[in-house]
């Protein structure tokens, strides 16, 4: 079977499940896209990679990326190697000095280890037939991106800058990162410093 190569192009609050989030998988080379649902912990664990955050502890899986490089163990890729009833099976391919194993893995948490590592995310062709989406030239263009289900753009719109950056601190104080991800773009989009 054929890999095709994926990256994350939009994370956002699942609108088909409460409590729970979608990260949308592109095509690099197409314009299919791979809607997956995940948990709000792992989107968490995502957001804060992506967006390059540091939290004020490590998160299980920064926990996970210092054990395999403690013990020298690189992660090369992940593989999203099966869709049975709708849940997605992943795979992470690793290697130590001697050997190179496949370790299973939940999509989410694979994920959030892909980015971390900085590795290559796959699946193959059959999966994408199944449960993919084809975009529209123009709205791949649009791009993706983070987006928050509470703290709607409208009410960040009319909070000042004073409230934005409580908010941000607020929101930051009980970890909840997506959210602080969306406060601290509405205060660069006015020209603030979010830090």
């Amino acid at each position: 079977m054929k890999k095709i190569e994926l990256e994350i192009v939009a994370l956002s609050h699942s609108i088909t499940q409460t409590h729970s989030y979608a990260v949308v998988l592109g095509e690099i080379k197409g314009l299919r896209r791979l809607p997956i649902v995940i948990g709000g912990f792992e989107a968490q664990a995502i957001a804060v990679a992506l967006e390059r955050m540091t939290p004020s502890r490590p998160l299980t899986h920064d926990l996970m990326k210092n054990f395999m490089l403690a013990f020298n163990v690189e992660l090369h890729e992940i593989v999203i190697n099966d869709l049975q009833e709708g849940i997605f099976y992943a795979k992470l391919v690793c290697s130590s000095a001697n050997d190179t194993v496949e370790i299973d893995s939940r999509t989410s948490d694979a994920l959030a280890l892909a980015v971390r590592f900085g590795c290559p995310i796959y699946t193959y062709d059959n999966i994408l037939d199944h449960a993919g989406v084809l975009m529209e030239d123009d709205q791949k263009k649009s791009g993706g991106g983070i987006t928050s289900e509470s703290g709607s753009k409208d009410d960040l719109h009319s909070m000042n800058l004073e409230e934005l950056h409580k908010l941000l601190n607020e929101v930051l104080e009980h970890e909840d990162y997506i959210k602080a991800i969306a406060i601290r773009d509405e205060i660069k989009s006015r020209g603030g410093s979010a830090s």
